[in-house]
This record gives C-alpha cells, sequence and structure tokens, in this order.
C-alpha cells in the first residue's frame, strides 16, 4: 500500500510539474514572438550628437542630444511612433500603448524629449542655466506615449490644464530600459498629480516583455504582487521637489490610482489633442512640415 502511495504521489508530481513546464514553454514562445513583432514594427534604433570624450559622448551636457532612428533616418519619437502600436491584434491589446523611456530606473539626470526642437531628440532638462537631475533615484523607468499632448487649452478637472508635454508613464517592469529604448507597455491604471497648477498625468504600466505582465492586468494586481509600489510612487512625485523648496505636489484622489479604463480614456483624450496640429505650433512645439494620414493611421 505504501508503494502504491508513494507511485501515485509520483505520478502527481511529474504531472503538476509537466503542466507548468509546459506553461511556462508556452508563455515563453508568446513573449518571443510579441517581442519580434513589436521590434519589426518599430525597426528603432539611436544615435548620439553632443561633446565627445574619446570614443565616448558625455550624457551631462547641455549639448547631449540622443535620436530615434529607423532604418537609418531619424524619426520623432513623438510624431512618428504610434500610441497604440497593435490595436486589434491580440485579445488585450486596447490596454497597450507605445512606450518611449526617457530617464532608466534608478538614475537621477532628467532626460526628456525635446518637444521645441526638430526630431524631437532626447535631452537632459535645464532650469535656469543648469542641467536638471533629480534629488533622488527614479523608482521606475519614466518615459511618456507618443502622439499624445496634454493640451494647455483643455481642462482635464476642476479647472486643472495640460503641462503642454507628452503624458507620461511609469513602468513598473522589472528590466531596467536605457534612455530612447522603445517597448510596448500594458496600462494599469493612471495617477493625477497637479504640478504648480498644472495637471500632469501619470500613466501606471508594464513592460510588456516582462513576464509578470501576463498576470498584471490592474492596478489591483499589481498592489497584491507589489504592496506599496503605487504609493511609494506617489510619495516620490509628491517629494522630488521639497529640496528645492518648493511645496508638496497634490494628486487627485487622495493618490489613489483609477483602473485601466479611466486610463485609456485620458490616453485617447490626449492623443486626440496631437493630432490638432496648429494648437502645437502655437504652443510652440516642434511638429513635422506634413504630418500625413499614414502616421496618424497608424495610431488608430
Amino acid at each position: 500500500p505504501q508503494t502504491k502511495l508513494y507511485q501515485r504521489k509520483r505520478s502527481a508530481r511529474l504531472f503538476y510539474t509537466t503542466v507548468v513546464l509546459l506553461f511556462l514553454f508556452t508563455m515563453s514562445r508568446r513573449f518571443l514572438s510579441f517581442q519580434k513583432n513589436a521590434a519589426q514594427k518599430f525597426k528603432i534604433s539611436r544615435e548620439v550628437e553632443g561633446t565627445k570624450s574619446g570614443d565616448f559622448y558625455l550624457v551631462n551636457q547641455a549639448d547631449y542630444r540622443l535620436f530615434v532612428t529607423s532604418n537609418g533616418k531619424r524619426v520623432s519619437p513623438w510624431h512618428n511612433l504610434p500610441a497604440y502600436p497593435l490595436r486589434n491584434k491580440t485579445n488585450e491589446s486596447k490596454y497597450l500603448v507605445s512606450f518611449v523611456n526617457e530617464i532608466p530606473r534608478g538614475s537621477v539626470a532628467k532626460m526628456e524629449i525635446a518637444t521645441k526642437e526638430e526630431m524631437n531628440p532626447i535631452k537632459q532638462d535645464v532650469k535656469k542655466d543648469k542641467l536638471r537631475n533629480y534629488p533622488f533615484a527614479s523608482l521606475v523607468n519614466y518615459g511618456c506615449i507618443p502622439q499624445t499632448w496634454e493640451s494647455p487649452d483643455h481642462e482635464f478637472m476642476d479647472g486643472f490644464k495640460g503641462d503642454n508635454d507628452p503624458i507620461d508613464v511609469c513602468d513598473v517592469g522589472a528590466p531596467v530600459l536605457e534612455s530612447g529604448q522603445v517597448v510596448v507597455a500594458k496600462v494599469l491604471g493612471i495617477l493625477g498629480m497637479i504640478d504648480e497648477g498644472e495637471m500632469d498625468w501619470k500613466v501606471i504600466a508594464i513592460n510588456r516583455n516582462d513576464p509578470r505582465s501576463a498576470y498584471l492586468n490592474t492596478i489591483q494586481d499589481l498592489e497584491r504582487n507589489q504592496p506599496g509600489r503605487v504609493s511609494s510612487i506617489v510619495n516620490w512625485f509628491k517629494q522630488y521637489k521639497v529640496p528645492d523648496g518648493k511645496p508638496l505636489n497634490e494628486f487627485a484622489w487622495d493618490g489613489a490610482a483609477k483602473d485601466a479604463d479611466y486610463a485609456m480614456d485620458v490616453i485617447e483624450k490626449t492623443h486626440d489633442s496631437w493630432k490638432d496640429t496648429a494648437a502645437l505650433t502655437k504652443h510652440g512645439l516642434w511638429v513635422p512640415k506634413q504630418m500625413s494620414e499614414e502616421t496618424l493611421d497608424d495610431a488608430e
């Protein structure tokens, strides 16, 4: 009887091990296939201009510029990449967006897309003739969704209008992304930060190539798997300007995150604002000479 019981237990363990291995194999094929399709979609690389020391470009220089290229030609990471790269191509594509990383997790240099410069390279922000650095390291990969714009003409809530930038993204994925790297991200939710009287949305998303994205679909999923992650992001953004003598930033809904559907609605509104090239130009932002219908179609 003991031998038979041992054999049954051994068979059960073998069965469950086989199921787990098949699941992991299927998921790995899925992620590799998705990653390949995304790479084919973007065909993205990067090139740098600026001051060099030997064979290397100096990042902490005012003239440093990181350009995004496609097929050897410079493209705007803001205007030429689609907001929705795989819409209607996967079951979850409703919540997938392109994510242009500007600031790698763990870094302090405040890198950003130069919205007023031709082809919108990534550069380090300058304020009062000084390169800007965060007082503490970024907790996330931080960047934006292309073909979006928080318009200063659009009132989002309670009199708060957009900050004249693409909508920001906090990527909570495990891989540390390089500045200028472009990936597909899954939207989990959104935070409503109010920065010096302007609406400054923070989309919470996860790099679609992170295996954890298979089971992280909502803010609640994120909180269950990474307790305190959202509150730590909120506290970081509340406090990052305090060392410069400024007050704490404020958040709508007491810092609570809205869900993915609410986030996608906000993203869609900023995408619609981006299509108004006359308004972009009015606010001093660079746009291509021709905003082709092909580019707009890619975003739909």
